[in-house]
């Protein structure tokens, strides 16, 4: 049987690695209340933090916002049905001639001392949710079993986790042993006229364009619940604007990037592009 040896990360390692994941250009991010400072007050005093809200709200962004403003490398992991604990935490491979330890992203950001984003975490398999809970209590240690090691958190690492409510079930909802290891931060869509200022912002398009863009999605966000699981998000208003910079018609833009995006439903769609053609 090949040798087996554990990978042993030095000084010089960590400080590339933390280099790599490091965001250079700051982020384009519109504070719509106390998340920065919630943030920031988490950070210093070494408190996990919990981002919930609807999809495309602006979650991530403020994280990439906040890893840059923070100057810490940020480790995002998007969470979903098949993310075991194994993918987090690490696993042996077998390279040509010995088995090697190889780190998963949860003890590559605690070693660097990262942030550590693992988005929509009840996506995840439930043994993904137990493996954080040391990580995110006073305790924040990293028992790594297979190797027998005990990772400890920096000062400087942090965990953040995020999550959609509106689209969970009971069998797919956060435990309360989780959700109250965290400082929550809730996150809705902006005020109208900041939301405007973001679409004219990231997009280019005009003012006029903006306003009618977030009338839209006003109007599709009424529809929660009634044939729609969420309206337009600011995501998708940005995304209409592109292609509205590009030169797409208005209405094709609002169909392809809001309309068709949102649902398969055909009476649905056939709704909200009505919608569209009053405002475009």
């Amino acid at each position: 049987m090949p040798p087996m040896s554990v990978s042993k990360n030095s000084a010089p390692a960590r400080a590339t690695q933390a280099e790599e994941y490091l965001i250079k250009d700051e982020p384009y991010y519109e504070p719509v209340g106390e998340e920065l400072a919630i943030f920031e007050a988490a950070f210093s005093r070494q408190l996990p933090v919990l981002l919930k809200g609807p999809t495309g709200c602006g979650k991530t962004r403020f994280m990439q916002h906040m890893a840059w403003r923070l100057k810490r490398p940020l480790l995002t992991v998007s969470c979903h049905d098949d993310l075991t604990a194994t993918d987090l935490v690490g696993r042996y491979l077998i390279t040509a001639n010995e088995t090697v330890w190889m780190d998963g992203p949860m003890a590559r950001a605690v070693r660097i001392g990262a942030i550590l984003y693992l988005d929509e975490i009840v996506e995840a398999r439930k043994d993904t949710t137990v493996v954080i809970h040391p990580l995110a209590d006073d305790r924040r240690v990293l028992p790594i079993e297979k190797t027998g090691e005990r990772l400890t958190a920096g000062p400087e690492f942090c965990l953040a986790i995020s999550y959609n409510p509106g689209y969970q079930s009971v069998l797919k909802d956060l435990k309360q042993s989780t959700r109250q290891r965290f400082v929550a931060v809730e996150f809705n869509y902006p005020a109208a006229s900041l939301e405007q200022k973001i679409i004219r912002r990231e997009t280019g398009v005009e003012q006029t364009m903006a306003e009618r863009l977030v009338k839209f999605a006003v109007m599709t966000r009424n529809l929660k619940g009634s044939g729609l699981d969420e309206g337009a998000s600011t995501r998708l208003l940005v995304h209409a604007g592109k292609l509205m910079s590009a030169g797409i018609a208005p209405r094709t833009a609002c169909r392809t990037a809001i309309a068709e995006a949102l649902t398969d439903d055909p009476e649905m769609i056939a709704a909200i592009n009505e919608l569209g053609a009053a405002l475009f």
